[in-house]
């Protein structure tokens, strides 16, 4: 759903997910390192515990921005991972929904966003 999104909103985005070979009608890519040309950002759709392997993948591939997927819960946020990604340099978003940041998104992302907003936990 959130890649069908991302398409739809113009963004070139890749998938890359070893276990399948492709998504939504794209191909899928077994690593980001094998993606040509090489990505920019990477948004981790992974369990934590796979995480910090991904984010080493990423570095290895030149990927200089990361973003922890979170709907519910821990989502693909570890601390190992967050910690690798700050001691490299790699910017990071760590554990907010896209969706939110989307013009126009549904009601309950924007009652989301904006929540966040009243908390004063609004990513900036």
């Amino acid at each position: 759903m959130l890649f069908r999104e991302f398409l739809k909103r113009g963004y070139d985005a890749v998938p890359v997910n070893p276990q399948v070979s492709e998504i939504e009608g794209r191909p899928c890519f077994p690593s980001i390192g094998e993606v040509q040309p090489a990505v920019e950002a990477a948004l981790l759709m992974t369990s934590p515990s796979v995480s910090e392997v991904v984010v080493r993948d990423c570095a290895q591939a030149g990927v200089r921005q990361v973003w922890f997927y979170r709907a519910a819960g821990t989502g693909a946020v570890s601390p190992a991972a967050v910690a690798f990604c700050a001691e490299k340099g790699i910017a990071m978003v760590d554990g907010e929904c896209p969706f939110m940041f989307f013009p126009n998104a549904g009601l309950g992302h924007r009652i989301h966003g904006w929540c966040k907003k009243l908390m004063g936990s609004y990513p900036a």
